[in-house]
């Protein structure tokens, strides 16, 4: 049995459950009447460590991933071997925070799948944030959409290096007459963090866009992912 989670057997350590779970139910209780917003990360991540730690104060462990990740966001979305160097996080505890980033995932994408691309921005980038923006390496993700805009599926072309990713305009274009498509978004990731457009973002894109006229396929967009924020091809100018 993990000792984290061994029953108490002295009167101290009772007294100490005790106020645990008191302070437990408290937090609880903060959350159900202001919800997320009400709480700093810390005790956002805190409360999400209860699942994981059923008889261990959380409150320091929570601050010591923050300490070394930043945010609640960094935190979920850190690797599972970079979460297990502080001291405290288990296999349990990693597991607990990589389904937490798995669901938010989830919820990001049911929010873009089977709507209207272009009148759901706001949620797509929502969605291409949460998958992309903290990736450890670069990856080249087409969003694939029908007559009418709706994203009909969402795949990951290729994964590289920190810093390029091999990209095929040919096998772009051919992926999309086999799904059916009409339209295409491009959306790749800068594991620095800076979203600006590279050259060689701007020639590839060049590249996708004259291969996808010449079949009568429309290029919506690349957008560029980074922890800081992201960059549109089009609001640029560049498509």
């Amino acid at each position: 049995m993990d000792e984290a989670n061994a029953p108490s057997t002295t009167p101290g350590a009772a007294r100490l459950e005790n106020g645990n779970d008191g302070h437990r139910e408290r937090l609880g209780a903060r959350f159900a009447m202001g919800g997320a917003d009400a709480m700093p990360d810390y005790k956002l991540l805190e409360l999400t460590l209860f699942a994981a730690l059923s008889r261990r104060d959380t409150e320091p462990l929570a601050k010591a991933l923050l300490a070394r990740f930043g945010s609640f966001a960094e935190v979920i979305a850190a690797p599972r071997a970079w979460l297990m160097e502080i001291k405290g996080v288990g296999e349990a505890v990693a597991s607990h925070l990589k389904i937490v980033e798995a669901a938010a995932q989830r919820l990001a994408k049911t929010r873009v799948t089977g709507r209207p691309a272009l009148s759901s921005w706001s949620a797509l980038l929502d969605y291409c944030t949460a998958a992309m923006a903290r990736a450890e390496s670069e990856e080249f993700r087409v969003l694939f959409l029908d007559r009418k805009n709706v994203l009909i599926a969402d795949e990951v072309q290729n994964r590289g290096t920190v810093d390029h990713t091999p990209v095929y305009p040919r096998e772009i274009v051919k992926r999309a007459l086999e799904l059916s498509a009409s339209a295409i978004i491009l959306v790749h990731n800068h594991p620095s963090g800076d979203p600006t457009p590279s050259k060689a973002d701007i020639s590839m894109t060049r590249e996708i866009v004259a291969a996808a006229k010449a079949l009568g396929l429309s290029v919506h967009d690349h957008l560029v992912i980074g922890r800081g924020g992201h960059a549109s091809n089009k609001s640029l100018g560049l498509l």
